[in-house]
Parts: structure tokens; sequence; C-alpha cells
């Protein structure tokens, strides 16, 4: 690994918001945020709800609701990743995988979705591939949303989402409420991804599935990151790792010594 692919340097996001007495305040749930990836790894960025692990792959997608305001640096591949800069990537360079399989249409046949977006003249073809490169039956094309199973429509998204051209590939909380066996399928495509070459994003609270298949990890707390670590050095009692926090949440781990999670909060770096 050299240069980073992507980079992000002293991202902060903060929001307006009313008070119950009518009056606005900032709220700042990213701030003093410094993340790298590289080309062909997997970073797992992993936090509990609310430490602005979602906020962190809005702000690369430029999807930010309008009243949040942003500040620091995107690098993507060594440039300044402008607001129109953005445009010209998304769902060409950039894919984004979403945590909610509602971003598909309950109402469109999945194989016309995956279709969207896709050059006119040999689009079913391409689409076929798709599903055929993501482990879908061609007949489940003529299903609608809800006539597939969980981790089939985790894998219908990737369809939607990552393409040839794309270089960087953001997945937000991919696999929460699938089965074992799709929950294996869905690590491994991002595992092929990263060993196609490209920069993988996961953002996750399941840091057992995030180790798995990640080259490093990052812990977010309180929209910053504590710390970033190999994979590897994720095991006994956490010896190998920097701070308090992270040691603490890997021994509060069932599989580990399962200590009270509610301290979490009250430990710092």
């Amino acid at each position: 690994m050299n240069e980073p692919f992507l980079s992000i340097r002293d991202l902060h996001i903060s929001f307006s918001r009313y008070t119950p007495k009518l009056t606005i305040e900032q709220i700042t749930p990213v701030r003093s945020l410094n993340i790298e990836i590289y080309r062909g790894e997997i970073l797992a960025v992993v936090g509990a709800s609310g430490s602005g692990k979602s906020l962190l792959a809005h702000a690369i997608m430029g999807i930010l609701p309008s009243n949040a305001k942003m500040s620091g640096e995107i690098y993507y591949d060594g440039q300044p990743l402008t607001p129109k800069k953005i445009k010209q990537l998304q769902g060409e360079k950039i894919a984004f995988i979403p945590q909610s399989i509602n971003y598909l249409d309950p109402l469109m046949k999945v194989k016309k979705q995956v279709q969207i977006g896709l050059p006119k003249k040999g689009k079913k073809k391409i689409q076929e591939s798709l599903f055929e490169a993501y482990d879908l039956q061609k007949q489940d094309g003529d299903l609608y949303p809800f006539q597939l199973s969980g981790g089939m429509l985790r894998r219908v998204l990737f369809a939607t989402s990552v393409r040839d051209s794309v270089k960087l590939v953001i997945a937000d909380e991919p696999t929460p409420g699938i089965h074992a066996e799709a929950l294996d399928k869905v690590l491994k495509q991002l595992r092929v991804f990263a060993e196609n070459g490209m920069a993988v994003l996961l953002i996750t609270h399941d840091i057992l599935s995030a180790l798995s298949i990640s080259d490093r990890v990052t812990i977010m707390k309180d929209g910053t990151a504590l710390e970033t670590a190999s994979a590897n050095k994720f095991e006994g009692r956490g010896e190998q790792l920097k701070t308090s926090y992270a040691k603490a949440l890997w021994r509060a781990l069932p599989t580990n010594d399962f200590l009270n999670a509610e301290g979490l909060d009250n430990v710092t770096m």
C-alpha cells in the first residue's frame, strides 16, 4: 500500500436544530475524523448506533441532509472530492450499498431495477451477468422485492450498485437481519471486491463479521476515530490494541470475556 485511495482529514459534520424552547442549537455528531483507505483493502468502521458511521458514508457520497454543515477535506485518488466531482463519480467509480432494502422499489421487478443506468444496448445481458456474479438465478429477476429473502435482497442491492468500473465501494451496514449462509455470501462478496483491487469501506456495528474479512478496523466513538488497527490485533484480551475503549469493546463480546457493556460509554482513550 502506498498512497491512500480515499483520505478523510479533520472531518466535522454539524446540524442546526430547534430545542424544546424553540431556540436553535448546533450539534456536531462527527468531529475531527481522520480515515484513510487503500486500494485492495477492506477498512471496517465499527461503532455503536449514533457514533457517526453512516454520516461518514453520506458525507463521502454528498447526500447529507440540507441542514448539515461539513468542514474538513476528502481526497479521492489524490484529488479533492468536490460536490461536482462526487456527481461525476457516483455510480460509475464510487458505489454506495445502503443499509436499508427499502431503497429498492417495491413496485418494480428486481431485474428492471438492476438495469437502471446500464447502457441501453445490451443492458439485459449485463444484468444477467450481474445476477450470475452475485449468485442470483435468472428467474429471480422476474420477482418483486417482497418475494425475495433478506439475503437475496442484499445481493440485489450489490447488483444495482457495484459495476466493473467501480473503484471505491461504501457498504453501510450490509449484513443486518440475514441468516448465516446469506451473511457469509455477502461478506465474501466484499472480500472479492477488495481482491479485485477496489477500496472497500465497510460500516458496521458487527465487529466479528468485520474482523472475518477486513484488513484494518477503525473504532468510532462519539463521532471520532479512536483507533485504527490491523484486524489481526483483535485477539486474546486485546493486549495489542492501544485505547481502553477498543480493548473494552473487544472484551465485551460474548465470545471473549463478556464484560458488562454498560460501562463502555464511560471508557475513554
